[in-house]
């Protein structure tokens, strides 16, 4: 098998032993695997990530992630089926689907993609649980198909906030964590939602997701765009979908008073806030992980029903060999959002 290999802070394309499934495992071909931000910061940041699991208890990290070790990355995957091992049961050879990244071993569950022992979806093959296939509906495209997990993520942040109908959202970041919040936020009913990006490309997509109002953050600020949008009275939900040092904290004094910070965006180096800050406005800080399987079922369908436009986020495709100058292209925001690594070109 062939692999994009994460190795001491530099990918390199190599090939592998083939992998065969055991008992209750499937073995997959990914059709196409997003590029996630979380990957790019694991790159520069894999000691920091797995230092960070390990103080949070995160089990699925600390059991099977060393950043001293090999790692193929690659958890937003839609995938065919190679071949099941014993006592599988209910997957249909014949159909794709889109994978929830884990599997069950014997030796407790772990993540591929964050996993030394068990590759994710930059490869040519992939182990996973048979209960972590979702059948890809309604004749969607596989590569659409592939945008699932992220859309997940920006829904279940906006479930795990206050948004509603009424109360005005403000979304610092327009990559794919931001555009899939602000995807959730429309399904959900929220008539005023204003984007913050440096680029101008993501504040156009931005606004091709349904953001009503897009702002550049070197000459506006979003607590100066709340107010000129709402009646200066109903606090905003914000959400933080930029994960850098200092952002939490420049939100917190941003926002106006009883606001919710939902933090999504993920920020490996330490940060530092001023929890005064946060006093004297009354803020409420939430911080949200991943999905639930019922968040990944219905992001699949809002794709497939058309109720996300997953096409406007792809903004290239590679093959495995591609996948380094991929990492490097992503670093500017103004030239890609989101880039399919397809194991099968």
């Amino acid at each position: 098998m062939k692999a994009a290999v994460l190795r001491q802070g530099a990918i390199v394309v190599e090939e592998l032993p083939d992998l065969v499934p055991t008992t209750n495992q499937v073995l997959v071909e990914p059709i196409a695997c997003g590029i996630c931000g979380s990957d790019i910061h694991t790159v520069s940041h894999a000691h920091e990530l797995a230092e960070a699991a390990k103080s949070a208890g995160s089990e699925g990290f600390t059991n099977s992630f060393d950043p001293d070790r090999d790692l193929v990355m690659g958890h937003e995957i839609s995938c065919r089926i190679l071949e099941t091992g014993a006592d599988v049961a209910g997957i249909d050879s014949r159909r794709e689907y889109v994978a929830m990244p884990f599997l069950q071993t014997a030796n407790g569950r772990h993540v591929p993609g964050y996993s030394n022992d068990y590759p994710g979806g930059y490869s040519s093959q992939m182990l996973l649980s048979p209960e972590a296939l979702v059948p890809i509906p309604n004749g969607l495209d596989p590569l659409i198909a592939a945008l699932t997990e992220p859309m997940a993520v920006g829904l279940h942040a906006v479930e795990q906030s206050k948004a509603e109908p009424g109360r005005i959202a403000l979304v610092a970041g327009a990559g794919p964590v931001g555009l899939a919040i602000i995807a959730s936020l429309v399904n959900r009913g929220v008539e005023t939602i204003i984007a913050s990006d440096f680029s101008t490309v993501r504040r156009q997509t931005a606004l091709t997701m349904g953001a009503t109002e897009v702002i550049d953050p070197s000459s506006a600020s979003l607590g100066d765009a709340w107010r000129s949008a709402g009646d200066g009275q109903t606090p905003p939900v914000i959400y933080d979908a930029v994960g850098i040092p200092g952002m939490i904290d420049n939100l917190m004094q941003e926002a106006p008073e009883r606001s919710q910070i939902v933090v999504a965006g993920v920020c490996m180096p330490p940060d530092t806030i001023r929890p005064f800050v946060g006093i004297a406005k009354r803020l409420n800080l939430q911080f949200v992980l991943g999905w639930t399987p019922e968040n990944f079922v219905t992001s699949l369908y809002d794709l497939a029903e058309g109720r996300i436009d997953g096409s406007k986020l792809i903004s290239g495709h590679v093959d495995l060999d591609g996948v380094p100058q991929a990492f490097a292209n992503l670093a500017d925001p103004d030239q890609h959002i989101k880039i399919l690594v397809r194991p099968d070109i």
